[in-house]
């Protein structure tokens, strides 16, 4: 099985410009479902022209494994993309669109790890969680892993006929393998609102099903030797994950968390129409909450959901916020208010602060802490806001110290 598996480094197209490790013996694993049409994948389709990422997912293993946790990245996420090595001998430049693109432009040549590591690069960058593992995974492994496990049972409340899926199912509780398994997973305008919001809960549920499924099947040996071979002829990894031995250690780390302590969560997230009225196709990710939920995987503190759903969104469009030069150096401000309007906040105005700062800063008038917040935690150097009882109404003060070093998002 070790020669099935295909391996691409990476780390040398990510840079060395990352997130620190602050737990080392967690680890986060970037889970990307390729949609890919080469080879056996042709039958869904030749109209694309670059590799795309159909599913994102980051797999959070604690360190004591006794809890993890699977983030969904919604595909439509607008965010912004990292520069990177296309491959080719040319580097993109970073400017914000939807998250699923860094695979494209990391892939432009075909090369499934250049994909990962554009992703990987874009997913740091936008969330300061260090990323240790990658695991790529085409439509026939997905279908070989479902069918190792004796399928799994779904309970659509509608029947869903969905063409490009390859999909017909009717309404009720029935078990699906193989081609009615991707479909299920994949189909997204013939249920619901046709949002991937919508698609991301059926995929999620679907996971939960097959880990709970998974967990009783690999005590034994025949069905792991099933699930690895079907997963080892699909797959791409790192170097670090692509043997055997790895993919072993990792299905028993995963195979020993309680069901109860194994969430399955997205990135707190609102329509970006808010932000920008005219877009209505693609999401915004909610802050703090988001932020809330990168700091916590990176430091392997166990989530508590509740926290991040709870809140209303703020759209970043409804915050107004002002920006202070403390740096000295002229145009400090203004470049920090370029930041600030490109992440979709509202800026009413720049200056210089009344004094110099080393330290960026975030204050607020009573009343606006979320808002505040939601400014403070996209910081590279994040921030905790202080409330300022002098401060002007209805208005976030970011002051620009000499370590101001841009946004995230």
């Amino acid at each position: 099985m070790d020669g099935n598996i295909n391996a691409s480094d990476i780390d040398n197209k990510i840079g060395q410009d990352r997130p620190a490790n602050f737990s080392p013996g967690a680890k986060n694993i970037l889970v990307v479902g390729s949609d890919s049409r080469a080879g056996a994948n042709a039958k869904y389709g030749k109209d694309l022209e670059t590799m795309q990422s159909d599913t994102l997912m980051v797999l959070h293993v604690a360190a004591n494994r006794e809890w993890g946790a699977v983030v969904s990245l919604p595909r439509d996420s607008w965010v912004q993309i990292a520069a990177c090595d296309r491959g080719d001998g040319t580097t993109s430049e970073p400017h914000r669109f939807k998250i699923n693109e860094a695979f494209a432009i990391g892939g432009t040549k075909g090369d499934v790890g250049g994909a990962a590591a554009c992703t990987i690069k874009t997913i740091e960058q936008n969330t300061g969680l260090r990323i240790d593992h990658f695991l790529s995974v085409d439509f026939q492994g997905f279908k070989g892993m479902v069918d190792a496990v004796d399928g799994i049972e779904v309970c659509p409340e509608h029947a869903i006929h969905d063409k490009k899926a390859h999909l017909d199912v009717e309404a009720g509780c029935q078990t699906v393998k193989g081609e009615q398994a991707l479909g299920y997973v994949r189909t997204r305008y013939s249920v619901g609102d046709g949002s991937d919001i919508g698609r991301i809960g059926r995929q999620q549920e679907f996971m939960r099903a097959l880990a709970a499924k998974a967990q009783e099947k690999l005590t034994s040996p025949a069905a792991l030797y099933d699930v690895l071979d079907s997963a080892t002829k699909s797959v791409t990894t790192d170097p670090a994950l692509a043997g055997i031995e790895p993919l072993v250690d990792l299905a028993s780390s995963v195979k020993d968390i309680p069901e109860d302590r194994l969430m399955f969560l997205t990135v707190p997230n609102y329509p970006r129409e808010l932000d920008v009225p005219t877009d209505k196709a693609n999401v915004s990710w909610q802050y703090p909450q988001a932020q809330d939920l990168f700091t916590a995987l990176a430091k392997d503190e166990e989530i508590d959901e509740a926290e991040l759903t709870t809140v209303a969104p703020v759209p970043a469009r409804s915050i107004k916020v002002q920006a202070l030069n403390g740096t000295g150096t002229t145009g400090a401000a203004a470049n920090a208010a370029e930041h600030l309007r490109a992440a979709g906040h509202t800026v009413v105005g720049t200056g210089n602060a009344p004094e110099a700062s080393e330290t960026t800063t975030v204050t607020y008038p009573p009343g606006l802490e979320q808002q505040a917040r939601a400014v403070a935690v996209r910081l590279r150097n994040s921030v905790t806001p202080q409330v300022d009882p002098n401060a002007t109404a209805g208005v976030v003060t970011q002051t620009i110290g000499t370590d101001y070093s841009g946004l995230r998002g």
